[in-house]
């Protein structure tokens, strides 16, 4: 099969290729499994950071990509959810333990033995992958392949960030960052909240157009402040800035919610400037999000076909990741981006 593999780690710049468009074998499904020909996959700033090492998979090389939609090509022993030629998806969440007391309690995205698409082992940039088909979902009628990508990370990480926030009709919602997770969380708070104001922090002025045209009622830069205090905020950028001056936006009582799997090191120096009268007092809280689980993803697929969300995105071919890679280093965003197989 064909597919786009990462070697070794390296920066994502203009001019390089970080990943390889090799051949590679075929995967087999192992019992309880099940083999997908993959017709589409998004692409995450998660990729990003495995690329380049922040956040290394534990071997090389790996197949990236954990937004993934296909088809039921084939069954293992005992795998029989699916039937063949069905339409599913595949997320972030490629396997728990099933027995830790996380799991047990439904939270299975704090599973010590957690496994994650595309970093832990092979995802779907490539024609085939292979999942056990309980961590498999079923995808939505309503849903053309590139518009169901997105939904199995973006929309279901920022479903899981906005239940988080605890956010309540009629009270006041931030979003700092506005790529592929914002602009579908901003769609889900107007149709679940539609009383709340929202309120969009992101650094590119098309960005804020961009909120403002899904309905956001403000829009202004990182470091601006609101006409009113937040009530939430939502925090999905991979940097520290944008958290020191959300917590300055926020409400007394007020929940920032930090929708990232990591934060990078080029300016950690914010941190030095948390002041604890300005940024904490007046029981502000700071909650993270860790992973997604099943059940996210399963509810996030379900509201999103009541709500008719459909993700705003830019088609590449599966040759043309690296270009999509560069493009969303360098912010060249407007909703998600998706890979065609």
């Amino acid at each position: 099969m064909k597919a786009m593999v990462l070697q070794k780690l390296r920066p994502v710049v203009d001019g390089e290729k970080p990943l390889k468009f090799l051949e590679m074998p075929t995967p087999e499904p192992a019992e309880g499994e099940i083999l997908v020909r993959v017709t589409t996959c998004g692409v995450c700033h998660t990729e990003l950071d495995e690329i380049e090492g922040r956040m290394a998979p534990p071997t090389l090389p790996i197949i990236p990509g954990h937004q993934v939609v296909g088809r039921v090509e084939s069954a293992g022993p005992g795998a029989r959810r699916f039937q063949i030629g069905e339409r599913v998806g595949i997320a972030w969440i490629f396997s728990a333990c099933g027995k830790c007391s996380y799991c047990l309690d439904g939270d299975e995205n704090l599973c010590p033995d957690f496994e994650a698409t595309g970093r832990d082992v092979h995802g779907g940039y490539a024609e085939y992958i292979t999942v056990a088909e309980k961590f498999a979902f079923s995808i939505p009628d309503v849903f053309r392949n590139v518009e169901a990508a997105p939904l199995l990370c973006a929309g279901a990480i920022g479903y899981r960030s906005l239940r988080l926030s605890g956010l309540q009709n009629g009270r006041t919602l931030g979003m700092t960052g506005f790529g592929a997770s914002g602009h579908l969380v901003l769609k889900m708070a107007r149709h679940q909240y539609p009383e709340s104001d929202v309120f969009v922090f992101a650094r590119s002025p098309e960005e804020r157009e961009f909120a403002r045209e899904l309905g956001a009622v403000w829009a202004g830069d990182t470091t601006d402040k609101t006409p009113v205090k937040l009530d939430a905020v939502i925090d999905t950028t991979p940097v520290w800035k944008p958290v020191i001056e959300a917590l300055e936006n926020l409400a007394p009582g007020g929940r920032l919610v930090i929708n990232a799997i990591r934060k990078e090191e080029v300016d950690k120096e914010y941190l030095l400037r948390l002041d604890y009268p300005a940024h904490l007092w007046m029981e502000k809280e700071i909650k993270s999000v860790a992973n997604v689980t099943r059940r996210d993803v399963s509810e996030l697929l379900t509201l999103a076909a009541e709500m008719n969300i459909k993700p705003e995105y830019q088609e590449y071919g599966l040759e043309m990741a690296n270009q999509a890679l560069i493009e969303l280093k360098r912010r060249k965003i407007r909703g998600a981006k998706v890979l065609v197989v």
